[in-house]
């Protein structure tokens, strides 16, 4: 398939409009984990980021320019640890796409492990630790591995969505170790991560974003 930049904008437009809509249920995740802000902190890096969009990007046809400037945005908006994570996602995708205007399946699917291992690698986190990245890596490895088999990135990120899925409700039965969660002990046992679950929700949203594409090329 063909995911243009304009398409990319589009994505990052629904992204927000999916934050504000389920901001108080990630604020309501986070008050058994932490501070319970995470919805209101996704809330304010990504309102940064629509500003961004019907500003400076309206007309951007580089998608690298477009997930970099995203990417410096959320992170200059947000001064939590998600700030970080979620900006070196999106500029470790900004290198794949970097001067396209066009992606494709390949490089859809490596701008997308890009992102989930670039988070992985600045949180230093692990499956198992309670944190988006049970969502993430996962889910990169099963859209790497389908796509080596199939080449059809729709296909493969549908599957691999499904296995973040898993990941995120994964979270519920672990014992929190990294972060202020971590204090709780046996205690965090019970709650989905809230981390886990936004990072699922982005996922989620762009699946639906591209099969909305892919419709209309048909």
């Amino acid at each position: 398939m063909e995911f243009s930049a304009k398409d990319l904008k589009n994505f990052f437009k629904e992204v927000v409009n999916m934050v504000e809509e389920e901001k108080n249920y990630l604020c309501e995740l986070d008050r058994k984990l932490g501070d319970g802000d995470h919805g209101v902190t996704m809330s304010i890096g990504w309102q940064a980021v629509n500003e961004k969009l019907e500003g400076e990007l309206a007309e951007e046809e580089d998608c690298g320019k477009l997930s970099l400037t995203v990417g410096k945005t959320f992170l200059s908006a947000v001064g939590s640890s998600v700030g970080p994570l979620y900006a070196t996602g999106l500029m470790r995708g900004a290198k794949v796409a970097k001067g396209k205007t066009v992606l494709q399946d390949k490089e859809l699917m490596e701008y997308w492990v890009a992102f989930a291992r670039g988070i992985k690698e600045r949180g230093n986190a692990n499956v198992g630790d309670k944190t988006m990245v049970d969502t993430l890596d996962p889910f990169a490895d099963k859209l790497e591995a389908k796509f080596i088999e199939t080449n059809n990135f729709l296909a493969s990120f549908n599957e691999a969505v499904l296995a973040g899925e898993e990941g995120m409700k994964s979270t519920k039965d672990i014992i929190s170790k990294i972060g202020r969660s971590s204090r709780l002990g046996d205690r965090s046992i019970g709650a989905q991560d809230p981390g886990a679950t936004s990072a699922y929700l982005i996922l989620a949203t762009f699946l639906r974003v591209a099969e909305a594409v892919k419709e209309t090329v048909k």
